[in-house]
Formats: structure tokens, sequence, C-alpha cells
């Protein structure tokens, strides 16, 4: 995106997508269950009927995706996560993880019941290391240089999921679809990441507003099942 690209999106009105992951005080989630969910969760409310054509949430999403595209994560428990599972949108279950996806709403017109909850508190951690990729599923990798919270990371996976939404054909978009959206989030290993940031594949770029400093977070690569042609060509 050109400088000119960015400044124009920056002087149109500025909307965020809401994210609200589940963390109960007895029963986390794990980090890597959660950061999948979250992505899948973009993908849901890109792909869902109410987002698309004249669907009640049509407008909004033309209008998040027409500026800058900013997604927030809070966390709820009990009642509060009841309270915003009252709110129009979608919830996506993973193995554990429960993530939330809201309609976007202005920067500063939230909702009052998504409002008050907190986006700090939102450390997760993975009882063991993540297992392999399963077959088939695309990646979204992450910078193995940052030290981000679990809910700034939930932010970028589904950045990286939305670029590599946009980046595929048709009939990859269907097939991926269709399949539930299949994808690994996983940290890259030093070695392997600055290939993966000149690889050409959808690179998100942090603005720097919140944590760390501007600079590329997520690399999301096709699979060989969906989007081979947006894959790193490997030995």
């Amino acid at each position: 995106m050109s400088s000119n690209e960015t400044d124009l999106r920056d002087e149109k009105p500025q909307f965020v997508l809401p994210l609200v992951v589940r963390i109960e005080r007895d029963a986390p989630p794990s980090r890597t269950d959660a950061l999948e969910t979250a992505a899948r969760a973009v993908l849901e409310i890109l792909t869902d009927d109410r987002s698309l054509g004249e669907g009640e949430w049509a407008q909004a999403m033309t209008d998040w995706q027409d500026a800058r595209i900013r997604k927030v994560v809070r966390r709820a428990r009990g009642a509060e996560w009841r309270r915003a599972g009252a709110l129009p949108g979608i919830t996506v279950d993973g193995r554990e993880a429960e993530v939330r996806v809201f309609p976007p709403v202005p920067l500063d017109g939230w909702p009052k019941e998504l409002a008050k909850l907190q986006v700090s508190g939102t450390d997760l951690d993975d009882p063991a290391a993540p297992g392999p990729v399963p077959d088939g599923a695309v990646v979204l990798w992450i910078n193995p240089e940052l030290d981000m919270s679990a809910g700034k990371t939930m932010a970028q996976a589904g950045h990286g999921a939305q670029l590599l939404w946009w980046a595929m054909g048709d009939a990859d978009r269907k097939a991926w679809h269709e399949a539930g959206f299949p994808l690994a989030v996983r940290t890259a290993s030093a070695a392997e990441w600055p290939a993966l940031t000149a690889s050409g594949l959808p690179l998100v770029r942090d603005a720097g507003f919140t944590e760390i400093a501007p600079g590329p977070t997520v690399v999301a690569e096709g699979s060989d099942r969906f989007a081979p042609g947006l894959r790193l060509p490997r030995p």
C-alpha cells in the first residue's frame, strides 16, 4: 500500500472490528487455540450473509474495510460474556476457546456492554508446545522477534487471515470456506522469518499504536490444499 493510499484510508471515518474472548478464571483457553479461533472468527464475519450484499451488517463492513483495518480484542467472563452474547455477532468455538466477533463499530462508538470490557488481562499460555500443522491447513506465521499479549496476537492473526482471504482466488476461497477455514497459528523460526517477510506472501504490518513498534507481525501462507500458489518455496 502506498503512503497516499494510507493517507486516504486515514482520512475516512474510522471503525473497529470488536472481538471478545471468553477467559474464565478457572478454565482459560490455551493461547494457540485462542489465536486460531480469533482468526476463524474474522473469516466467519467476512463471509456471513449479513455482511454481504444487502445484509444488515454490509454497510458497516464496507465502511470498516474502506478505512484502516482495525481489530480490538477484549476479554469477558461470567455475566460479562453473557451480556456480550446478547449483542448481534457470531460466536466461534475452538477446542477450548470461545471468541465472539461483532460487526464493526465507530472507533469511539462501542456498545456499552463491550466498552466496559478490559483489553488487558489476555495473557494466555500453551500448556504444551503446539503440535505439527494439520494437513491442508493454511498457516499464519507470527514474528518470532515480538513479545505480544495474547489479545494483541489474536488481532494480528485475524489481520493475517483477512489478508490471505483477500489474496485468494474464488475457487480457493470457496473450498476454504466450505471446509470450515482450517488454519494454524505458529511462531516462525528465526531462521525462516526473513524469507517469509521477503516472499511476497500476505504480510501484516502493525501501525505501532499499541504494545509494539511499527513493523511486520504476521505472514499468511497457503497450503497444498488451499491457495497452493500462496506458499513459500521450500526444498
